[in-house]
């Protein structure tokens, strides 16, 4: 990675919003805390309903999703550079919550609009 994962973190997060596919979320009623480590980390909160996302970057006391890794795999995850099982099943990335909406986020972001 040429570029600083912090500053990288910080523009996925800026731009998450335009990579939201509204359509994609019908019926969507989530909290989905994002908690990253190392250089970049911090802790996101995704709130999705009635087709808008708003993201703060704060912790939210009862997600319904939460996941927790370092930011320099979330930058690769989020860059399409490496295979989200992969990271789950390396114990890379940690999942709490209801799963189902961490494979359900693949569908309501676009990638190729991340940057």
């Amino acid at each position: 990675m040429t570029t600083n994962v912090a500053e990288t973190v910080k523009t996925i997060f800026d731009h998450m919003p335009k990579t939201f596919v509204p359509e994609k979320a019908k019926g969507v009623k989530a909290k989905i805390q994002i908690s990253l480590d190392g250089e970049g980390g911090g802790n996101w909160l995704l709130n999705i309903a009635d087709g808008r996302l708003n993201v703060e970057e704060r912790k939210a006391n009862q997600p319904d999703l939460k996941l927790d890794m370092t930011a320099r795999d979330y930058v690769r995850l989020t860059l399409g550079q490496t295979n989200p099982m992969l990271l789950f099943m390396s114990g890379k990335v940690k999942m709490e919550g209801n799963m189902l909406l961490a494979w359900k986020m693949q569908e309501m972001f676009d990638r190729k609009r991340v940057m």
